[in-house]
């Protein structure tokens, strides 16, 4: 049975930490799935760690729904979101709950996140009356990182309160969980704290209800950049150009393929074959 939005909130009334991850293609949603993540997010950091684009801003709906659907195909139990893009729901609710209609009945997603506090509160209200689960994001916001700069938030008193607030409007405009992205460790906590659905940190410490982390970062397919808050458990980059040197190496000194990696003819047939040449 897929987790559902009621499941996740459970965990935090048990006090159950739980992990999330990212994922933007059908192997890897397949593994994350069966090893119990319950929750995938096919975050718009496809942008960068797929596309290959400098911002988030610059992936469009279309490449969204397209990677969320090789996603839904992957993932049969964990709880799949999809991140809507850059100007995908901020002009008007209208805009938002037509664009996120669309990752649930085009791409199978079953929720969808936004980023934004206070000033999101009413989408998230219209969206969730509606049925549509929302995830809120609060803290460092990439879609805004022009504005606001990739830095930590909430440092001072005014920036705080704010975060505090921001949280609390998601929460009450029915969000069924919060990002905390980029935030002190002690105010993360504060939020955690004040809000009945749960948290989930990223650079913002252990006290948040849930951490999650993008799979590149924690995989270690990225050799030239590893964000503060990211930690390798592997090194996938390593082994990668350790298998493509092998290969490269076989395929030159004609060691590879050998002869399990085909088939045969039979004899008969060769010697016909050759007859008619």
């Amino acid at each position: 049975m897929r987790v559902s939005v009621q499941d996740l909130q459970a965990l935090k009334d048990r006090g159950e930490r739980f992990a999330v991850l990212t994922a933007y293609d059908y192997p890897t949603a397949r593994i994350i799935d069966e090893l119990g993540i319950p929750v995938i997010l096919v975050g718009d950091s496809l942008a960068n760690v797929v596309l290959g684009y400098d911002s988030t801003v610059f992936v469009t709906m279309d490449e969204m729904l397209h990677h969320t659907k090789a996603v839904t195909r992957g993932a049969k139990q964990a709880l799949v979101v999809g991140d809507m893009p850059f100007m995908s729901y901020q002009t008007n609710p209208a805009d938002a709950l037509t664009n996120a209609a669309r990752f649930l009945r085009e791409a199978g997603a079953q929720a969808v996140k936004i980023e934004g506090g206070e000033v999101m509160a009413e989408t998230v209200r219209v969206l969730t009356d509606r049925g549509i689960p929302v995830m809120g994001h609060i803290g460092y916001t990439p879609q805004s990182s022009y504005k606001i700069g990739r830095r930590v938030q909430g440092r001072s008193l005014e920036d705080a309160r704010k975060l505090v607030r921001d949280a609390q409007a998601l929460d009450e405009a029915g969000a069924f969980a919060v990002v905390v992205e980029l935030v002190p460790t002690e105010l993360a906590k504060v939020i955690t704290d004040r809000i009945k659905v749960p948290t989930i940190g990223i650079g913002a410490g252990p006290d948040c209800d849930a951490q999650v982390q993008v799979i590149s970062d924690i995989l270690g397919i990225y050799t030239d950049f590893v964000p503060r808050h990211a930690k390798r458990f592997v090194k996938l980059a390593d082994a990668m150009r350790e298998g493509v040197k092998g290969y490269v190496a076989e395929v030159m000194d004609g060691s590879f393929p050998a002869p399990e990696h085909g088939s045969s003819m039979e004899e008969e047939v060769l010697r016909e074959l050759l007859k008619d040449l």
